[in-house]
């Protein structure tokens, strides 16, 4: 009696079964045979990344800092404007990454969803969506009667169109991935700025949390740069426009960090910065994520009192700004990628 194993270029090892000798000899040689068989088969299975147009030049990033190229997709449209992707390579029996935002137009979501269906068809072994930026993932709850639940009904659309995995980056909530039923990697943007903040080598720090929301968040920051903790107490009358707006803590003296998720019209961070300046700050920065930047956003930054708006390359900028400083985090994704596929800890690459 004896086990058939197979070991891959990537280490992996796969038990095949038991093979029992006896009085039917040929029946079992045909069994190793189909076994050994099988067992190539795992052990020519590859790793393969592919880019929708929505985030291209950080998928060819993260290809860069993994060692690999992107694989060759066809995203081809209608006159009408359908989209119609297709694989110009065979993805039978592989593990597929497909790399991807889902920031607005919707186009992008749905691309991504044309991609995964089409990889599905195509026979792909798994298939693990890294969407750097997770659209809609600001309407987590219904905290107001007849809205939507945006951030499940994308939940529900990746798993149905044939997730396996999705790995993003700094969800607006962290519960979001209890939305889904497959493992969900939620890659954390400190990893990147905590680094840069401490080359700036700042005196009297202080990091500042934007609501209540994101205390957590700071309490991290404040932890690892050995500084004070402010937070701001705001309210809203309508998304996108504060109402109030007062400081819990003291930043007089002090070069305060705001750190958050998301920067979308910049208008609350703008605001959040010349309150800070009129309360005695010596300066202030921000290190936000997901730099959206809709609208006047930029206009809002250039004349605000922000000496410096540090952002990730989760999403592509609209324009250069002089005032915004863009860290790359395909490193990042691409050591996540590589542990996934070994089968190595993704919880390595968070700062504690």
């Amino acid at each position: 009696m004896h086990s058939i194993f197979a070991r891959s270029s990537k280490g992996r090892t796969a038990v095949f079964g038991t093979v029992c000798g006896g009085s039917n000899p040929p029946r079992a040689t045909r069994l190793i045979a189909t076994l050994y068989t099988l067992a190539q088969l795992v052990a020519n299975n590859q790793f393969q990344m592919f880019a929708g147009t929505a985030t291209r030049p950080l998928a060819e990033l993260i290809a860069q800092s993994y060692g690999c190229t992107l694989g060759e997709v066809n995203i081809s449209r209608f006159s009408d404007g359908e989209i119609h992707p297709r694989f110009n390579q065979s993805i039978r029996g592989n593990d597929v990454f497909l790399i991807q935002s889902t920031n607005p137009p919707a186009e992008n979501l749905m691309e991504l969803l044309l991609m995964m269906d089409a990889a599905r068809r195509s026979s792909a072994r798994s298939l693990t969506v890294v969407m750097p930026y997770f659209g809609y993932a600001r309407q987590d709850r219904k905290d107001k009667p007849r809205v939507a639940i945006g951030s499940k009904l994308v939940a529900n659309m990746l798993t149905t169109a044939g997730a396996s995995r999705v790995v993003t980056m700094d969800l607006h909530a962290g519960q979001i991935q209890g939305f889904f039923d497959i493992p969900v990697d939620n890659l954390e943007a400190s990893g990147v700025f905590i680094p840069y903040l401490q080359s700036l080598e700042l005196p009297n720090l202080v990091v500042a949390s934007p609501d209540m929301g994101g205390v957590t968040r700071a309490r991290m920051y404040a932890k690892h740069l050995k500084a004070d903790l402010v937070l701001f107490d705001k309210f809203r009358e309508r998304a996108n426009q504060v109402a109030s707006m007062q400081i819990i803590g003291d930043v007089k003296g002090k070069n305060v960090v705001i750190v958050d998720d998301i920067v979308d019209t910049a208008g609350t961070l703008c605001m959040a910065a010349d309150y800070i300046m009129q309360q005695g700050a010596a300066s202030v920065r921000a290190a936000t994520t997901h730099a959206i930047l809709s609208g006047s956003a930029y206009d809002r930054v250039r004349s605000s009192q922000l000496a410096e708006l540090i952002v990730t390359d989760t999403l592509p900028l609209r324009q250069s700004e002089a005032k915004i400083r863009v860290l790359s985090i395909a490193p990042l994704f691409a050591k996540a990628l590589y542990n996934i596929y070994n089968f190595e800890s993704v919880s390595s690459l968070f700062l504690t």
